[in-house]
């Protein structure tokens, strides 16, 4: 059984202080292949250099919570074209955190969008409290735009709407809770190809387990979880996840 780590923060601390233990547990979970997402241009190098490690893919960008910063695109392009970068990411819209400028937000925003079409790469793309005005942005760039909602919390008619703007909705520790019923009812339902996994380690945590104790690993306990909610077996939710996410990100 094999199983892909969508979104994990591995430059972060606690994680980023011990590497080489994090991919040891991951690997003894099942969890093979792990996406390491930046969150601003002074993290590039970090996730450059995890990359590094055979079962870490590097996904470079610009999160909304950096958008004030200078977004230079050469300097973005030329990361985006490494082997072992398989998305661009993080990227998204964020109206919850005060004094972020939602216009300088949706500007980095299109630019990396362009440069997903232009490279024929996929996004990861952070959403909360922007819902519609992603989708808006989203209709600009279907159908050739490909990625994934990262996450997911909210009901199955928004995911369904993300769905039908031809992205992935990736399930995290939010769907390990007891209480969150609207993520559970989306888990349910939603097409299978359109299924991915991830922690967003260090930043959610599971039901039970604080979120900067999260790590890689997790994985196999959410899609437990996502295989208890659509009634099939463990192994069969490893095969769906896994190759979806191979076939967005185009690993192996």
């Amino acid at each position: 059984m094999k199983l892909v780590d969508t979104h994990c923060h591995l430059d972060f601390k606690p994680l980023s202080d011990q590497t080489a233990a994090v991919l040891k547990r991951a690997r003894a979970a099942g969890v093979t292949r792990i996406l390491a997402p930046s969150y601003n241009a002074a993290s590039w190098p970090q996730v450059r250099e995890l990359a590094q490690h055979d079962s870490v893919y590097a996904a470079f960008g610009l999160h909304p919570w950096a958008a004030q910063e200078n977004l230079n695109t050469a300097d973005l392009r030329a990361l985006l074209l490494l082997p072992k970068c398989c998305a661009i990411g993080e990227i998204g819209l964020d109206s919850k955190i005060e004094n972020l400028n939602m216009a300088r937000q949706i500007d980095v925003l299109r630019q990396q969008l362009d440069l997903a079409l232009e490279l024929d790469l996929p996004v990861l793309l952070h959403c909360r409290g922007a819902f519609q005005e992603m989708l808006e942005i989203l209709e600009d760039y279907s159908p050739r735009l490909r990625g994934v909602l990262h996450a997911f919390s909210r009901g199955p008619e928004l995911a369904a709407r993300f769905v039908d703007a031809g992205l992935h909705i990736a399930f995290g520790g939010a769907l390990t809770r007891h209480n969150a019923k609207q993520a559970r009812r989306a888990a349910q339902v939603l097409p299978p190809e359109r299924l991915l996994l991830e922690t967003d380690a260090p930043a959610i945590g599971l039901e039970g387990i604080e979120p900067r104790d999260v790590e890689p690993a997790h994985v196999h306990n959410i899609a437990e979880t996502l295989a208890e909610l659509r009634g099939v077996s463990l192994e069969t939710i490893a095969e769906i996840t896994t190759e979806n996410a191979e076939r967005l990100f185009n690993i192996d």
